[in-house]
């Protein structure tokens, strides 16, 4: 129960009357102060940020949004939901977004090219929502269409050259070096890549794919590209599969595999253990994403582990200052933190 200016009792949420009448000023006052609508001085400033505070007053954020002409709905669009790396994005996105008053709706394009331009373009139900957080597949830079000021959008992941939105990703090339650095680290030579995808919209896994072929640059092993699997997607099978495929190379298995993501980590991790083969003893393996199931199989994974909660953080806050005035201001780029985070299918049980 909170207090009011009456009487100290009062039943339900605080009002902007009763702000007003705790700290002394006007509706208006208090109104200017919650919004930001106007100058106010520093003192009537303070007094009506404790009277908030001591009635826990929340601003109703639902009829701010309707006077401007908004929804207060930020859109979040991902290929796939079931992919526990996009549903762990959510997370974070959705505890950041409330920080600022906006709820998120969460939603899947199934990689489909026509729902992401339509995302894109603000058109049918995306024009429900302020502004769009959309981590696109199916679409390349040359299928993305003019920006529009009046429905904000970030892009997540890959670099899309020549794109005119905001976009916030990591350092793949980089993140993708230190993967296949850290099993040169170990002594590993005959290192297989499972991921590639050589065509346009694959710019995620040609940039991994370079950071690979960096490494190897750096030490002085010529790449054979026939340890280098392409997957058209990155689930558990294809993993299992292109490791059943490795496994039969006419030169050999690998001693190591660099996985594009955790779940085809995970999938080429049960196919060496179905083999009778030791990892990491015999095959060294590491993933990419940090899912939360990473942590907990058997051997624990080593990966690549982007800092999920930055990404949502610069994704929001872009949108709401794109919201709130700088919606004509240049498209940026923003990077992300990453960790390369060493367990037991690349260093082993440490005792």
């Amino acid at each position: 129960m909170v207090g009011n200016a009456q009487n100290g009792q009062m039943k339900g949420p605080a009002r902007l009357r009763d702000v007003a009448e705790r700290a002394g000023v006007s509706i208006r006052t208090v109104s200017n102060v919650v919004n930001g609508y106007a100058p106010v001085s520093e003192k009537k400033r303070q007094l009506v940020e404790a009277a908030v505070a001591e009635l826990g007053y929340r601003p109703n954020i639902l009829a701010r949004n309707l006077k401007n002409g908004r929804s207060g709905l930020i859109a979040l669009v991902v290929p796939e939901l079931d992919v526990p790396y996009f549903s762990e994005l959510a997370r974070a996105v959705v505890t950041k977004a409330r920080e600022f008053g906006y709820t998120v709706v969460v939603d899947q394009t199934d990689a489909e090219p026509d729902r992401e331009r339509e995302l894109i373009q603000g058109e049918g139900d995306a024009a429900l929502f302020d502004a769009v957080i959309l981590s696109p597949l199916a679409l390349s830079h040359k299928d993305l269409p003019q920006r529009d000021p009046k429905h904000p959008l970030v892009l997540l992941g890959e670099r899309i050259a020549e794109s005119e939105f905001d976009h916030v990703t990591i350092d793949n090339v980089a993140a993708a070096r230190d993967a296949t650095s850290h099993l040169f680290d170990l002594g590993r030579r005959r290192i297989a890549a499972i991921g590639d995808q050589p065509y346009e919209t694959g710019e995620t896994a040609q940039l991994r794919t370079r950071g690979y072929e960096l490494a190897h640059a750096e030490r002085g092993v010529p790449v054979d590209r026939s340890l280098l699997v392409p997957r058209r997607t990155f689930h558990f099978a294809d993993g299992a599969d292109a490791m059943e495929q490795l496994l039969r190379h006419p030169d050999g298995r690998p001693d190591a595999v660099f996985c594009y993501n955790d779940l085809v980590a995970i999938g080429a991790v049960r196919t060496l253990l179905s083999r009778g083969l030791r990892v990491p003893e015999d095959v060294a393996v590491i993933g990419f994403d940090d899912i939360e199931a990473a942590r907990y199989q058997t051997p624990s994974l080593t990966t690549i582990a982007p800092d999920r909660r930055q990404i949502a953080r610069l994704a929001v806050e872009r949108v709401i200052a794109r919201l709130g005035g700088a919606a004509d201001e240049e498209p940026a780029e923003f990077y992300a933190d990453y960790e390369l985070v060493v367990r037991e299918s690349t260093a082993g049980i440490v005792r």
